[in-house]
C-alpha cells in the first residue's frame, strides 16, 4: 500500500510538471506570436500612413488642374497659353527646385545647433554615401518619400497663386525667376517656421532632451500651443497671396484697366466662365486632400472626417454669403463672386479646420466672404490690378483663417491628446490656451497675431524686394504692344484657339478682341 501511494504521488508530480511545462511553452509561443502580430499590425499601420499621405499628395497635386482651368477662364482668350504654361512650370520647375533646396530649407532639421529660422540639411535628398543603402538602415522610409510628395504639392500650390495676380502683362522670364525664388526660399522659410520641429512659430517644436522623449512632447518657442495653422491658411495661402499682392503692385495695372476718372473698366473680364467653374470644383475636391490628409496618419481617420465636414461648411457659407453680398450691392447674380466666395471659405478654414466645431466653421466661411469682398473693393480703390483676385482670396482670407483659431478653437479639440491635434502638455491634457470665445483667454489669439504679422512681413518684404529688382532690371513687364496683341501671339507662337473657325461659326470677331 505504501509503495502504491508513493507511485501515485510520483505520477501526480510528473503530470503536474508536464502540464506546467506545456503551459509555459504555450505561453512563450503565444507571446512570440503576439509580438509578431503587433509587429505586423504596426507594419500595416505604417503602410496605411504612407498610402494616406500619397493619396493626399495626388489630390493636392490635382489642384494644379483646378488652378489652370480657373486662371485660363479668368484671363482674356489671347493670354490663355501664357497662363497655362505658367501653371505647367509651377509643377515642373517647382518640383526640381523643391527637391534641390526647397524641402531642405523647410524640413532639413537636426544637428547640434537647431536653426529656428531656416533648415539646412538633405539638399537634393542626399544624406551621405550610404543614404540609399537599405542594408545599414540609413535609407529614407516610405513615409519620408510620401511626406516629400505631399509637401511638394503644397509648394506648387503656393507658387501657382501668384500667377493669377500678375496675368496678362508679366514677362515670362520674370515669371521663371520669381517662381524659382518663391519655391526655393520665400515659401520654405515660412514652412520651417510653422511646421518643422525646430521653427520658432511651430506648434511641433520638439522638446529638448534625449531620444526617450514622448511622441507628443512639444515645447514651442512662443509657449502654449505655438502658432496653430493646421493645413496652411497662413503658411501656404498668405505666402502665395502676399507675393501675389506685391507682384500686382509692382507690375501696375493692365493697360486700360482703370478709366481716366479712376473708375474700373469692364473690358478686362475672363473669357470662359465654364472653365472657371470647373476649376473651382476641382480645387474644392482637392481641398479634401489639403485639409483632412494633413492629419498625416491613417489612424486619425476620425479627425479627418471631422475636418472634411468643417471644410465643407466653410466653403458653402463662403459661396452663399459672397453671392448675397454681391446682389445686395446692386449687382446681378454672377458666377465669379460666388466662385471666389467658395475659395475664400476654403482658405479661411484651412488653419482652424481641426480645432473648431461645425457651427464655427460655417461662421468662419461667412466672415471670409466679407473679408474677400471688402479687400477686393479696397484694392480696386487703390488701383491695384489683381486679375484673379488672388490676394483678396488667399492673403486676406488666409490671415482671417489664422486669427479665427484664437477665437473659435475649442478646449476639447485643442487639448485632448487622443482626438485633438495640439496642446503643449499632452501628459496632463490641458494647455490652458484655446479660443477666446470658449473662455481660453487671449494668449492663443496673441500667438496667432504674431504668426500672421510675421508671415505678412516676411512674404511681402521679400517679394517686394524681388519684384523691385525685376522691375529695375527691366524684365518684369512686357511692352504695351505685346500686351495689346496678347501674350499668346507675341510670346508663345499663336493663340490657344482657332480664331478663324470660331469666327466662321459665330459670325463675330468678339473672341479675337478679348
Amino acid at each position: 500500500m505504501i509503495l502504491q501511494a508513493r507511485q501515485g504521488t510520483m505520477s501526480t508530480t510528473a503530470t503536474e510538471a508536464y502540464v506546467n511545462e506545456a503551459i509555459s511553452n504555450l505561453t512563450a509561443t503565444l507571446t512570440e506570436k503576439d509580438t509578431e502580430l503587433e509587429g505586423s499590425i504596426g507594419a500595416i499601420g505604417g503602410l496605411g500612413d504612407v498610402l494616406w499621405l500619397l493619396l493626399g499628395a495626388y489630390m493636392v497635386f490635382f489642384m494644379q488642374a483646378g488652378f489652370a482651368l480657373l486662371e485660363a477662364g479668368g484671363v482674356s482668350a489671347k493670354n490663355t497659353k501664357n497662363i497655362l504654361l505658367k501653371n505647367i512650370l509651377d509643377a515642373c520647375l517647382g518640383g526640381m527646385v523643391w527637391w534641390a533646396v526647397g524641402y531642405p530649407f523647410a524640413y532639413g532639421t537636426g544637428g547640434a545647433s537647431p536653426n529656428a529660422f531656416i533648415g539646412g540639411a538633405n539638399f537634393f535628398m542626399y544624406k551621405g554615401t550610404t543614404s540609399m543603402n537599405d542594408s545599414d538602415g540609413s535609407a529614407p522610409s516610405g513615409y519620408f518619400y510620401a511626406g516629400w510628395m505631399f509637401q511638394w504639392a503644397f509648394a506648387a500650390a503656393a507658387a501657382t497663386i501668384v500667377s493669377g495676380a500678375v496675368a496678362e502683362r508679366c514677362n515670362f522670364m520674370a515669371y521663371l525667376i520669381y517662381t524659382t525664388i518663391i519655391t526655393a526660399f520665400i515659401y520654405p522659410v515660412v514652412v520651417h517656421w510653422g511646421w518643422s520641429s525646430e521653427g520658432w512659430l511651430s506648434a511641433f517644436k520638439a522638446k529638448a532632451g534625449d531620444d526617450s522623449e514622448e511622441e507628443w512632447s512639444y515645447d514651442p518657442y512662443l509657449g502654449g500651443n505655438g502658432f496653430i495653422d493646421f493645413a496652411g491658411s497662413g503658411i501656404v495661402h498668405m505666402t502665395g497671396g502676399g507675393a501675389a499682392l506685391m507682384g500686382a503692385i509692382f507690375l501696375g495695372p493692365r493697360t486700360g484697366r482703370f478709366n481716366a476718372d479712376g473708375t474700373v473698366s469692364d473690358l478686362h473680364r475672363g473669357h470662359n466662365a465654364v472653365l472657371q467653374a470647373l476649376g473651382v470644383f476641382i480645387l474644392w475636391f482637392g481641398w479634401y486632400g489639403f485639409n483632412p490628409v494633413s492629419t498625416l496618419a491613417f489612424s486619425m481617420m476620425d479627425i479627418a472626417a471631422r475636418v472634411a465636414v468643417t471644410t465643407t461648411l466653410s466653403a458653402c457659407a463662403g459661396g452663399c454669403t459672397t453671392l448675397l453680398i454681391h446682389i445686395a450691392c446692386g449687382n446681378v447674380p454672377d458666377v465669379g463672386p460666388a466662385l471666389n466666395g467658395i475659395l475664400a471659405g476654403l482658405v479661411g478654414i484651412t488653419a482652424p479646420c481641426v480645432v473648431v466645431e461645425p457651427w464655427a466653421a460655417a461662421f468662419i466661411g461667412f466672415v471670409a466672404a466679407f473679408v474677400y469682398y471688402g479687400s477686393s473693393k479696397m484694392l480696386l480703390k487703390l488701383k491695384i490690378d489683381d486679375v484673379l483676385e488672388a490676394s483678396p482670396v488667399h492673403f486676406f482670407c488666409g490671415a482671417w483663417g489664422c486669427l479665427s483659431v484664437g477665437f473659435f478653437a475649442t478646449d476639447i479639440y485643442v487639448n485632448n491628446g487622443v482626438n485633438g491635434a495640439y496642446a503643449a502638455d499632452k501628459d496632463n491634457g490641458d494647455s490652458g490656451n484655446y479660443g477666446a470665445f470658449y473662455g481660453g483667454g487671449g494668449e492663443q489669439l496673441g500667438t496667432q497675431i504674431v504668426g500672421v504679422l510675421a508671415i505678412a512681413a516676411w512674404t511681402c518684404g521679400t517679394s517686394a524686394l524681388m519684384f523691385f529688382g525685376l522691375s529695375k532690371a527691366g524684365v518684369l513687364r512686357v511692352s504695351p504692344e505685346d500686351e495689346q496683341t496678347g501674350l499668346d501671339d507675341s510670346h508663345h507662337g499663336g493663340s490657344a484657339y482657332d480664331m478663324q473657325t470660331m469666327r466662321a461659326n459665330t459670325g463675330t470677331v468678339k473672341v479675337e478682341a478679348m
